[in-house]
Order: structure tokens, then C-alpha cells, then sequence
């Protein structure tokens, strides 16, 4: 998912536009986490990036999505890029890490 999303929308609350971004968002994640995974692979991971309004994306872990969303509605900017794309992930034991 590669999308824009505008903070302010005519008619409609702030906090509730903004509450409307985080279910899309979590609906996304759950809708990827539910396909079958593929021979050899142990879980979907997520590469994701979050920008504010014409500012470069940065790049956040899955769990630092929701936060960045509030960070940027706080900021008063008019719109949040926001980029998941699911690639397979492999688990590593704590003595390799």
C-alpha cells in the first residue's frame, strides 16, 4: 500500500479522519498478515514508511506507524504519505541476533 492521505477533510472531524487512517491502516496489516505464506517462511514482515506532508518518508517499524500518524496530525500538516509493503520474514534465535 502506497497511499496519501489527507488530515483535513471539508465536513468531516479531525480526530475522526484521523481514526479512519489508523483502521485502514490496521485493516491492511491484518488483511497481509492473513495470505498463506510461502514454503520456508515463518511470518509476514512489513518495510514501512511514514512522511508528513511534502517531507522525505522515513522509515518505521511495523509498531511505529500508529504513533507517527498522531505525531503528524499533531504537527498540523495537511496530509501523511504512508508505505507498507509485506515481504516474508524468517525468525532468528536470540543467540544469532
Amino acid at each position: 500500500m502506497k497511499k496519501i492521505f489527507p488530515l483535513s477533510v471539508p465536513g468531516h472531524q479531525a480526530p475522526r479522519v484521523v481514526e479512519q487512517i489508523k483502521s485502514d491502516v490496521r485493516k491492511y496489516i491484518k488483511r497481509e498478515r492473513k495470505k498463506k505464506l510461502p514454503e520456508g517462511v515463518d511470518f509476514w514482515d512489513f518495510d514501512c514508511k511514514v512522511g508528513q506532508g511534502e517531507v522525505a518518508p522515513e522509515t518505521k517499524h511495523v509498531e511505529e506507524l500508529i504513533p507517527a500518524i498522531d505525531e503528524a496530525s499533531a504537527s498540523a500538516c495537511a496530509s501523511v504519505y504512508i508505505e507498507i509493503l509485506a515481504k516474508p520474514g524468517h525468525r532468528q534465535s536470540k543467540s544469532e541476533a
